[in-house]
């Protein structure tokens, strides 16, 4: 893992949060890569970014935007583009990645990744938009899916198959957040495993795990909520299994961004990737040695 290169023999990534800077250079942890929030970086100086400097020495790095809104009807901030372009380009990382959600209006930029209405006028915007964004950056994106709270009785395709069709339509790869797929199912009555079985695996670039909250009203309906806040669930986990058994060979990233436990946690969960990687089927996968051992 000389200067920050993805090697594919450890495809297991966790999530870099500040707590963490100090412990991974003082440590340099056994871990695959680190993904870290691409809007966290877009400053043109300060201690975070020397972190960064440092840390993308010895490991490979994934950005991840929440901010860009792909899903702007009106188009993409462009001055937000440009400074994400010059991140890139100091911190070179082996995956870019996005979301399928909107965030912007009028200049106005809200706190959450809203849900969008799948339509042909979505798709329409949706490719010119990450047409544009792939030609500014000169590479492939990855497009997340959501964890959603409502749904558009306009839409006229499951989100899977409209994620795949516009993957199709603009060249950009998938990123699968499994937790997020758990999630929507649950609030919406979907078939998580039909949600899987609809994706091609070889648009799978990336996997996300992480875990989820339930929120109770008064009148005793729940909801589960994406707050990456604790451990993964049993039910996510089963879900992963599924996703590898029908072929995705993806890096893989635990995500927890609120409650943040100590790395040595983090890196307990990891493990557990790395068993279901072993577990899988696939002379591909059972050719990689086990994570090493945590000291």
């Amino acid at each position: 893992m000389k200067g920050g290169t993805f090697d594919r023999k450890n495809l297991i990534g966790v999530g870099l949060r500040q707590p963490h800077y100090s412990y991974v250079l003082e440590n340099k942890p056994p871990i695959g890569w680190f993904e870290v929030h691409s809007e966290n970086f877009l400053m043109d100086g300060g201690p975070s970014l020397q972190f960064l400097d440092k840390i993308r020495q010895n490991y490979p790095l994934s950005f991840h935007g929440i901010g860009l809104s792909l899903g702007s009807a009106e188009g993409l901030d462009e001055a937000h583009l440009r400074r994400l372009k010059e991140c890139l380009k100091r911190f070179s990382p082996f995956l870019v990645s996005e979301h399928l959600s909107w965030s912007r209006v009028g200049g106005i930029h809200f706190p959450d990744l809203l849900p969008l209405p799948y339509m042909d006028e979505t798709l329409n915007f949706l490719v010119r938009n990450i047409d544009h964004v792939q030609a500014v950056l000169g590479q492939e994106i990855l497009i997340e899916n959501p964890s959603s709270y409502l749904e558009y009785n306009e839409s006229m395709a499951s989100e899977a198959e409209f994620l795949t069709h516009l993957c199709q339509r603009t060249g950009a790869k998938i990123l699968l957040d499994v937790n997020n797929v758990y999630v929507s199912s649950l609030n919406h009555g979907w078939d998580a495993k039909a949600y899987l079985n609809t994706l091609p695996p070889s648009l799978i670039m990336e996997v996300h795990l992480a875990g989820h909250s339930l929120k109770t009203f008064e009148d005793g309906s729940t909801l589960l909520i994406d707050d990456h806040g604790s451990s993964v669930c049993a039910e996510v986990w089963e879900l992963y299994h599924h996703a590898l058994l029908r072929g995705v060979e993806a890096p893989t990233l635990i995500e927890w961004d609120t409650n943040i436990p100590s790395f040595e946690v983090l890196f307990k969960e990891a493990e557990r990737v790395n068993e279901y990687l072993m577990e899988r089927s696939s002379p591909y996968v059972q050719s990689l040695n086990p994570s090493k051992e945590f000291s």
